[in-house]
């Protein structure tokens, strides 16, 4: 597959790799994945998680196997199959599934955000649909799982309560993140930091909406002084975001904080390209107050 315009940053473009459990279809981001293996025997953990299917230390890094479709409440696998190991919020992990399909390079802007039958306000794990030649695809919340898992992988929201008592201020802050939970712990999170005048979205294009308005109503610093945004989002992302803000003279000084679990070194690099102030992986809410903090009182 030719992947170059994916190589431009701030395209809107994302690969997802399509996988099989049983005969239904599933999707990941390709910029998840560090490798897909044959299945391999796995040591039990005592007392885990019953989707937990073990350890295994493929290459002396020991990396946790969980079953996929346990996961999704169809059963247990069996052996064979495949593992995708993954790399997000600083962990390796391996999801185990039936088989591998191949890579689709598709625009955010055509991807459904599911409705509340498909994925509850906070407790579904599908974070969009594709449809490929008459079949749908459904894109997994991995964060999602692995944090239901394991819930000391999720927002580190004690790191609020450790940075003590903070002077209250207005510093209007917009948020665009696709994850109603997490878009309220990081709003909820900001403001027991001392900053009141938050307002969040739900997708890069959103926040985009609502910076242009402010600036053609001649009250952009009234309403936003700094962005924070996720990468992976419906309609337009992160980096596309990111992008638009730093490439128009009325917008480029706004302080733009990349917080994602994607914040790898690759992403890294995309980040910086782009003009972002500061990237940060998503456990760290301590860290992306400080990085606020240093923005906007600069």
């Amino acid at each position: 597959m030719d992947t170059k315009i994916l190589l431009e940053n701030g395209t809107n473009e994302l690969e997802v790799l399509e996988f099989k459990i049983g005969s239904n279809s599933y999707g990941i981001n390709v910029a998840k994945i560090r490798e897909i293996i044959s299945y391999q025997e796995v040591t039990p953990v005592p007392n885990a998680h019953p989707s937990v299917e073990g350890i295994f230390m493929p290459r002396d890094t020991m990396i946790t196997a969980i079953d996929l479709r346990n996961c999704l409440q169809r059963g247990k696998s069996e052996a064979g199959g495949l593992f995708i190991i993954t790399n997000f919020n600083k962990l390796d992990i391996a999801f185990h599934v039936d088989s591998v399909i191949g890579i689709h390079r598709v625009s955010w802007a055509d991807i459904i955000k599911p409705n509340s039958t498909i994925s509850g306000t906070e407790e579904g794990i599908s974070t969009g649909i594709i449809k490929k030649n008459d079949k749908l695809i459904i894109i997994l919340d991995f964060e999602k799982i692995v944090t239901d898992i394991n819930p000391e992988v999720g927002l580190k929201v004690q790191e609020i309560e450790a940075l003590g008592a903070r002077t209250r201020n207005d510093v209007p802050i917009l948020i665009a993140e696709d994850s109603a939970l997490l878009n309220k712990l990081i709003c909820d999170s900001l403001k027991k930091a001392g900053y009141d005048n938050v307002v969040h979205t739900e997708n890069g294009q959103e926040a985009w909406n609502i910076i242009e308005d402010c600036k053609n109503k001649g009250i952009l610093r009234e309403h936003v002084q700094c962005v924070i945004t996720d990468i992976e989002m419906p309609i337009m992302d992160g980096h596309r975001l990111t992008k638009l803000i730093k490439s128009d003279e009325a917008t480029k000084n706004i302080p733009v904080v990349i917080f994602s679990s994607l914040v790898n070194d690759e992403m890294r690099r995309k980040g910086e390209s782009l003009g972002a102030d500061a990237q940060l992986s998503k456990p760290e809410i301590g860290n992306l107050v400080k990085e606020i903090d240093r923005l906007v009182f600069a």
